[in-house]
């Protein structure tokens, strides 16, 4: 089976879009027809080499998306021929299947991990399929697979947000949005909503935003006290990647108790730097991995969210593009002018 599949070869150059020779499935493996791919700055962090040196070169990318089974490979039985199923980076029940190896059409070899998305066919670790109904789309499912778990994780799981309290979303990505979402949700009293996009704050608000805050042309920190009367807030979350906004993030937590959570992404090496007399005052600042989701716990739960009509997926997604055009999405996204913005494999995808 061939596949068209977007290939990193250099680091700061644009991704190849090659056909790849699909490997025979090993144990713990399923092969996905992937109908959308989810693209954040996680990928756009290792394309510019942010992440530190890549010793996989060459190599496919994505970790979130959505898709049918196709196949599975010995010792499934996590899922089956047919399902619809949500890809996630976040580890789950199942085997934890190793990666696999492609083929160019010359024969030299493209690796790729336990789970990749920026493909029309993928082998996956069964631990990273999550079994979904067949009632919520495509396009709306590939969400679930990290922006939705990892910021409504954050609200639900990390921070455990209490019902009319306040809280401050630093970015407004895939995961800020998401992080909205949940705590409109949870029904926080006072919900600010910090970017330097104005139609991005316009999104924040048509989604729960109480407050939106625009911090190219306002002091963010003292709006948030202002709007708080001087205390700051209960809970602070920093999805947008940048030291200057997550050390402000932690000076906007309250006294005797604000939390501050830091999702964003920074580049390898980079440092912030915090007053820990801050800390002896009673803020606390963590870190998530994955907003703490369990997949086949967590993922089922915000699909019966969306069926319901109590969760909004659709209005997060902004942008979608076909592979093809990888690149363009990866540059928009890097020029901070997406939501969250999709990789479509089939133009009749729904």
């Amino acid at each position: 089976m061939k596949t068209k599949a977007a290939v990193l070869y250099d680091l700061n150059k644009p991704l190849a879009i090659e056909e790849l020779s699909v490997p025979e499935l090993k144990e713990g493996q399923v092969l996905v027809k992937v109908a959308f791919s989810g693209i954040c700055h996680s990928q756009l962090n290792e394309v510019k080499g942010k992440k530190g040196p890549d010793k996989f070169l060459p190599h496919t990318l994505g970790h979130e998306g959505s898709g049918i089974v196709q196949a599975t490979g010995p010792g499934v039985t996590k899922v089956k021929a047919g399902d619809h199923v949500v890809l996630t980076w976040i580890k789950g029940d199942g085997m934890d299947a190793p990666a696999s190896e492609y083929k160019r059409t010359d024969g030299k070899k493209v690796n790729s991990g336990a789970i990749s998305t920026f493909m029309e066919y993928a082998v996956i670790s069964e631990n990273r399929v999550v079994r979904v109904s067949e009632k919520i789309t495509f396009k709306e499912a590939a969400l679930l697979g990290c922006a939705i778990p990892t910021g409504m994780g954050i609200v639900m799981n990390t921070a455990k947000l209490r019902k009319d309290s306040s809280v401050a979303i630093f970015g407004l990505g895939g995961i800020g949005l998401s992080a909205l979402l949940a705590a409109e949700l949870m029904q926080a009293a006072v919900i600010i909503a910090i970017d330097i996009k104005d139609e991005k704050l316009e999104q924040a608000r048509s989604l729960g935003a109480t407050h939106t805050i625009n911090a190219e042309r306002q002091d963010s920190l003292a709006d948030i006290f202002e709007i708080t009367k001087g205390t700051g807030v209960d809970y602070a979350i920093e999805a947008a990647g940048l030291p200057r906004t997550m050390e402000t993030a932690f000076k906007a937590a309250r006294n005797n108790g604000g939390l501050c959570v830091l999702a964003g992404n920074l580049a390898h090496g980079e440092r912030i730097s915090i007053d820990p007399f801050d800390l002896i005052k009673g803020k606390r600042i963590v870190g998530t991995w994955g907003g703490e989701t369990q997949p086949d716990r967590d993922i089922p739960k915000y699909v019966d969210l969306y069926l319901a009509g109590r969760l909004k997926l659709g209005r997060l997604i902004t942008h979608t593009y076909a592979l093809d055009n990888v690149n363009e999405a990866l540059q928009k996204l890097e020029e901070g002018n997406v939501g969250r913005a999709l990789i479509s494999m089939d133009s009749g995808n729904s």
